[in-house]
């Protein structure tokens, strides 16, 4: 049963890892539909994996696969997972590397990039329109339940953000402290 497990885990994140373009955050909705299906992760954790990740070293979707791999089947969970993300865009750059010349000014290609730019955008999109409505909704959005807190300090973060070009650890730290603050 274990071992079907971590088999389960490296495909769907392998999965996850072929189709997600656009970055760690295209991961997400993937990650909304596994916590559907399976018992790893709920959707209210995605939106503390997303804090953490934003938040420690590396790529969020890699960070995201290992939470979530650790949280089913421990550490060889999380390696699994991790391993399953990045393997489809290992194999896909050593191809592209290995045909890099051929590629470089091929129309099809370019042609390709240009059709997966709005995707990637629109997965990047609904997976903010995705934390956004977990925020201030919570997990049942079939109530009216506004966080009116939260819709603040989102509104106040995206004003502040927009203005004053601060690094992102600084941001994430100030909402750090405010979190603590305001749960206490």
């Amino acid at each position: 049963m274990y071992l079907s497990n971590l088999l389960v885990l490296f495909w769907e994140f392998f999965k996850t890892g072929l189709f997600a373009v656009g970055g760690g955050m295209a991961t997400l909705p993937f990650l909304y539909n596994m916590a559907d299906r399976y018992d790893w992760i709920t959707k209210e954790s995605i939106t503390d994996m997303i804090a953490v990740s934003e938040s420690t070293p590396g790529p969020i979707g890699v960070n995201m696969a290992t939470y979530a791999g650790f949280n089913a089947c421990g550490v060889l969970g999380g390696i699994a997972a991790t391993f399953g993300l990045v393997l489809p865009s290992l194999i896909i750059i050593l191809i592209i590397a290995k045909f890099f010349e051929k590629f470089d000014d091929n129309f099809y290609v370019n042609s390709a990039f240009y059709g997966i730019r709005p995707a990637a955008t629109a997965l990047i999109l609904l997976a903010a329109i995705n934390v956004f409505t977990l925020c201030v909704f919570g997990s049942d959005t079939g109530g009216l339940s506004v966080n009116w807190l939260m819709l603040a300090l989102i509104s106040v973060f995206t004003a502040l953000i927009y203005k004053i070009k601060l690094h992102p650890i600084v941001y994430i730290a100030i909402a750090a402290v405010l979190g603590i603050v305001l749960k206490l």
